[in-house]
């Protein structure tokens, strides 16, 4: 079952370019953060095919990347990190660490690396380690989870796919 995103202007019903625009410029230009929330969402969804003729993916993960390093709201840049981790767009995996690590919402460093724990991004581990020490205990316990998460399902053969977070 499928989140349902408060769609007043009907955008799921437009062709995916038109969309992808549409929240595009929302995104970049919409000071209230309720509705870029949920242009994140919207263009999230433009990523579920992963098949290779979508060639939209790309567009979505630069798009996400750009909100995560010039959004200013947390509660943003949360879902922004989410979205990523349920697309499974591992191509922004160095994003979010750059959040986890950087960013100065306490929200948006938690976010980043439970997603890197969703993605099961094992090559990040060292990374995520790094956050143990940062000044948040909220952060700090998220990447201790994360870690201890990671280290349980190294020994798992489990493929993953975005299905199995959702």
């Amino acid at each position: 079952m499928a989140i349902e995103v408060f769609d007043e202007n009907d955008i799921r019903a437009m062709p995916d370019e038109e969309r992808f625009n549409f929240c595009q410029n929302t995104l970049k230009n919409e000071s209230d953060e309720s509705k870029r929330w949920d242009a994140v969402w919207l263009i999230g969804e433009l990523a579920e095919d992963v098949s290779d003729e979508n060639k939209m993916r790309e567009k979505v993960a630069d798009l996400l990347e750009w909100t995560l390093k010039n959004d200013k709201n947390g509660v943003v840049k949360h879902e922004a990190s989410f979205q990523i981790a349920a697309r499974n767009l591992r191509n922004k995996i160095h994003v979010l660490v750059d959040v986890a690590l950087n960013d100065n919402s306490i929200l948006s460093k938690h976010e980043a690396i439970e997603s890197l724990g969703l993605m099961r991004a094992f090559e990040a581990e060292d990374l995520i380690k790094k956050a143990c020490n940062d000044p948040s205990v909220d952060v700090r316990e998220t990447a201790e989870f994360v870690l201890k998460r990671l280290q349980r399902l190294k020994n798992c053969d489990q493929k993953y796919t975005p299905s199995q977070i959702l």
